[in-house]
């Protein structure tokens, strides 16, 4: 084999789902002390809390403040995710998959996703040959599938960017 064709990976390299417990705790660290500085900036009490599941960090921003209210919503949280992944990624030079959460946001989107895949389901079985939900995030997008394969139906994603959304079909026959 001739040197050209030797290639070495770099920790970078490695797909997020080869990260170690230990790589994906310091993800969760690092995600953590940047939120705790975004926290400090706006004036915002929050306890901070690091779990590891399934491949990825989760961070989450509990705490009674009721302005902590107004950065749980989808949007502001994603945001806040997207920011926190980039300032994980230039750190460590490569990309993220951590969760990040506001005020249990998280769980109330699950819910109201569930809500939506059982009008979806409902409308399919009442004739309706396909249901397309509204754009979301890839991660929710990710939690509806599941959840669709779990009641034995069929999901794909549709459209680009910002509007792609979930199409929902009664699962085929083999």
């Amino acid at each position: 084999m001739s040197e050209a064709a030797v290639t070495t990976a770099t920790p970078q390299d490695r797909p997020a789902e080869d990260l170690t417990l230990e790589e994906l705790e310091a993800d969760g660290d690092r995600a953590a002390d940047y939120i705790e500085g975004l926290l400090d900036i706006a004036d915002l009490d929050g306890d901070i809390d690091i779990d590891v599941a399934n491949g990825r960090a989760y961070v989450s921003v509990t705490g009674d403040d009721a302005e902590l209210d107004r950065i749980a919503t989808p949007d502001v949280v994603q945001a806040l995710q997207d920011l926190t992944r980039l300032a994980v990624q230039t750190h460590t030079g490569r990309f993220s998959r951590l969760i990040v959460d506001v005020g249990g946001s998280r769980d109330a989107r699950t819910i109201q996703l569930q809500g939506m895949v059982d009008a979806a389901i409902a409308q399919i079985a009442a004739g309706k040959d396909q249901v397309a939900l509204e754009p979301m995030s890839s991660y929710e997008r990710k939690l509806v599938h599941d959840e669709v394969a779990s009641r034995g139906y069929h999901s794909e994603s549709q459209g680009e960017g910002r509007d792609r959304r979930l199409v929902i079909t009664a699962a085929s026959a083999a």
